[in-house]
């Protein structure tokens, strides 16, 4: 297997664990959501928030062990 195909491969598998991850945060305290007759609107700020923060932590692990 060539390199791109690896790369593919642990990218299928980062998107797997980061849609794992969000459906278990769903909709924290912070999170807006509006509902007004049949629209509804949804912004997960603190969601967000928590995921980039975890992310920043991993990115930041990575590089110095790199």
């Amino acid at each position: 297997m060539t390199g791109f195909g690896k790369i593919f491969i642990v990218i299928g598998i980062a998107f797997i664990v980061i849609g794992l991850v969000w459906s278990l945060f769903g909709r924290l305290p912070g999170d807006i959501s509006f509902k007004k007759g049949n629209v509804s609107f949804h912004f997960p700020i603190m969601t967000s928030i928590v995921v980039s923060i975890i992310l920043a932590i991993i990115l930041a692990l990575v590089q110095r062990f790199k």
